[in-house]
């Protein structure tokens, strides 16, 4: 990877998370980033679960999307979702801190799909969610 695409990534997603309400509401924090990847972190709280007392799946699904939204967006272009899926896979508990790595699985002309992993602390997998891309032509303004 080169040293410009990494610099691109990192101006990209330190312009845009700003930006993320959602992410901020959340307490979503970025681990890493490089182009086409994406790694963001959250703790499960008390007001993000379900009548189970588990994570709900609105949250968990937040959690992935975010990181396919950076992960998609550090080309340079504005690129918006097409469409995604979420397979959940076991319950997390309140106060678990879950990680999501997102990666850039394939692309062809403006259409990119990425895959999201989200695990818990103990490195078991909870959820993994596919995403569809499009990127736009226009450039994000970095300055």
């Amino acid at each position: 990877m080169s040293f410009e695409k990494q610099e691109l990534a990192r101006r990209c997603a330190n312009h845009l998370l700003p930006r993320a309400k959602m992410d901020g509401l959340m307490d979503i924090r970025m681990l890493d980033v490089g182009p086409g990847y994406a790694k963001l972190s959250m703790v499960v709280r008390e007001d993000m679960l379900n009548f189970y007392g588990t994570a709900h799946g609105g949250a968990v699904f937040s959690l992935a999307d975010s990181a396919f939204a950076l992960a998609c967006n550090t080309t340079g272009f504005m690129t918006v979702a097409s469409g995604c899926s979420i397979e959940f896979l076991r319950p997390s508990q309140p106060g678990d801190e879950l990680t999501a790595v997102c990666r850039l699985s394939g692309d062809a002309g403006k259409s990119g799909i990425y895959h999201t992993e989200i695990f818990n602390g103990d490195d078991e997998l909870v959820a993994s969610f596919t995403g569809r891309a499009h990127r736009t032509s226009t450039p994000i303004d970095l300055d």
